[in-house]
């Protein structure tokens, strides 16, 4: 990332999901010592941890709790021109999926949450509970393109309610088909159910276009994808 990114000494750079502040830190250190940095993220757990790791570089970094979908405003809130270089991180993060109170995981018992941000509207139990089995299978194939979505699908209905991350897993595993599974068979209905809960695929478009338009000339964006 920091040699696609190029940073350079005197530029400014927008870290758009700075979770832990790993790419920040490194940011940052290439781009000393008049470099700068602002960092967003929806998760306040991780821009509290973000803080004291990057206190050091003190004025050079500004942190908003904020999604990258409201990069525009962000930017005339906080008195940023044009940028250098921009990067966008989606997924989740490792803090996140260890946690088992966050839901990402099947791994652990959880709540269905899967929240990015934890005072967001919907959870992954909203959706589990409240879709009908049409609007739920669609959910399963879009985001996770899982070939069995309708079956897993109508037996989540017939199970509801599902409240936690095992007792979906085990039932996702129970209906799937018998054939061999590179990854547990729950892996892309977790996918798809943490995808449109945070409406990742909504806000990359929402950003997009925002991020081209705040690019010095010159400047790079750079767009991680882990699902």
């Amino acid at each position: 990332i920091i040699h696609g990114l190029r940073p350079r000494g005197d530029g400014s750079y927008i870290d758009c999901t700075v979770g832990a502040g790993g790419h920040a830190v490194g940011l940052l250190e290439a781009s000393g010592p008049q470099g700068k940095l602002l960092g967003l993220d929806v998760d306040p757990r991780a821009l509290e941890m973000t803080q004291g790791r990057l206190a050091s570089f003190g004025p050079r970094v500004q942190l908003v709790r904020a999604s990258y979908r409201r990069l525009a405003v962000v930017l005339a809130d906080q008195g940023w021109g044009q940028v250098e270089g921009i990067l966008l991180d989606l997924g989740y993060s490792s803090m996140q999926i260890e946690d088992p109170a966050r839901g990402f995981s099947f791994l652990e018992d959880g709540p269905l949450d899967m929240r990015f941000d934890p005072t967001g509207p919907v959870t992954a139990g909203d959706l589990v509970n409240g879709l009908a089995e049409s609007e739920l299978a669609d959910i399963l194939y879009r985001y996770g393109e899982e070939r069995q979505s309708r079956r897993i699908a109508k037996a989540i209905i017939a199970a509801r309610p599902i409240e936690s991350t095992h007792q979906l897993a085990a039932l996702v595993k129970r209906v799937s088909s018998t054939r061999q599974h590179r990854h547990h068979p729950a892996t892309r209905t977790f996918q798809a159910l943490r995808i449109a809960v945070n409406e990742e695929l909504e806000s990359l478009e929402l950003f997009l276009p925002q991020a081209v338009a705040a690019l010095a000339p010159g400047g790079r964006l750079a767009v991680i994808s882990f699902h």
